[in-house]
């Protein structure tokens, strides 16, 4: 196991399924609640820390938003994008695709260019330091159409800070279909399609990402593996899977990690990748679930270098460096 960390923290690799948000540590929350005048339900982090306990989506997605109320200044976003990006780096990421969830701001009256120029000044940070970062805008589920279609609006004017368009938030009764005209809209715009598909929903919701929505990416897509039809779509297209083994543990997706299946995704030829979706709420960041999955369902070295691999071929880029667009 040693060499196999080592291989785990040695290996260059991308980042293409992580919430920005989902990257709050408590003691960040603490802080900047105390900065920006917020009050907490919790005396300090280490009770938020024990709030941390999931029963399924739903649970997580409520804890997840009154966190993030504390997010009210450019620098707030700065800072909370910084230490991400600052992780990921430390882990040996040389491009990271990162979500955010603009309505779950604006909903509470943060400007958009709040939240895009404090992205935007993190990310050059990043980029000094030598790890390529672009932003996928996710649009929440269980939210309108209409309420998308007005996200997307508002986003005109940040459209060149912007690599595409994502689907998140509550997923079981909320179809990839929901959102079709958006995703249209946004393609004639020149964006990137990706979307959550498959994690709680039924391998239908794949289905309909692929072929209603026109995504090049799904974010998890577990669930597709009930389906032999799709995994043969998947495979032949080379669609990647965006797979967070330690999210998926937490929200009681796989009961336990052994479970977990990745594995089998890699022995079926798909182009899985290993990712930490909200790690500071999940328990770790990529390396972290790296470590613990290859642990728990036998990773070999040489899987562990297929998976990064996979990465950076599943990126949006050329040179995982460059930010340079490529799939298609």
């Amino acid at each position: 196991m040693p060499k196999l960390n080592e291989i785990i923290r040695s290996t260059p690799k991308a980042e293409l399924h992580i919430h920005v948000e989902g990257s709050l540590e408590p003691e960040m929350m603490f802080d900047l609640a105390r900065r920006n005048g917020v009050s907490l339900p919790y005396r300090d982090a280490e009770e938020v820390r024990r709030a941390y306990s999931f029963g399924n989506l739903q649970e997580f997605l409520d804890l997840y938003y009154e966190g993030m109320n504390v997010l009210r200044t450019e620098g707030d976003f700065c800072e909370l994008a910084d230490a991400y990006l600052r992780r990921a780096a430390a882990d040996n990421v040389v491009h990271v695709e990162m979500f955010f969830d603009p309505q779950a701001h604006t909903g509470r009256g943060v400007p958009p260019g709040t939240l895009m120029d404090g992205l935007e000044r993190a990310i050059a940070r990043s980029r000094a330091r030598g790890v390529s970062v672009s932003l996928i805008l996710c649009f929440l589920r269980h939210l309108t159409e209409r309420e998308a279609f007005e996200t997307l609006e508002a986003a005109e004017p940040y459209r060149d800070r912007l690599l595409g368009v994502g689907l998140d938030s509550s997923e079981v009764g909320h179809p990839p279909s929901k959102f079709a005209r958006v995703f249209e809209a946004a393609r004639d715009m020149g964006l990137r399609l990706v979307a959550h598909a498959g994690e709680e929903g039924p391998p239908e919701y794949v289905w309909e990402a692929l072929d209603v929505l026109g995504v090049e990416r799904i974010d998890h897509g577990n669930r597709a593996l009930e389906d032999d039809a799709l995994v043969a779509r998947l495979r032949d297209d080379r669609i990647p899977l965006t797979v967070c083994p330690l999210s998926n543990l937490a929200l009681r997706v796989v009961e336990d990690l052994a479970a977990h299946p990745i594995k089998r995704m890699l022995d079926l030829g798909l182009l899985a990748t290993v990712n930490s979706d909200d790690p500071a709420y999940f328990g770790g960041y990529i390396n972290e679930n790296f470590r613990q999955v290859a642990a728990a369902v036998g990773l070999s070295p040489e899987d562990i270098e297929t998976l990064a691999r996979n990465s950076l071929e599943a990126s949006f880029t050329d040179d995982p460096r460059s930010g340079k667009s490529s799939r298609s």
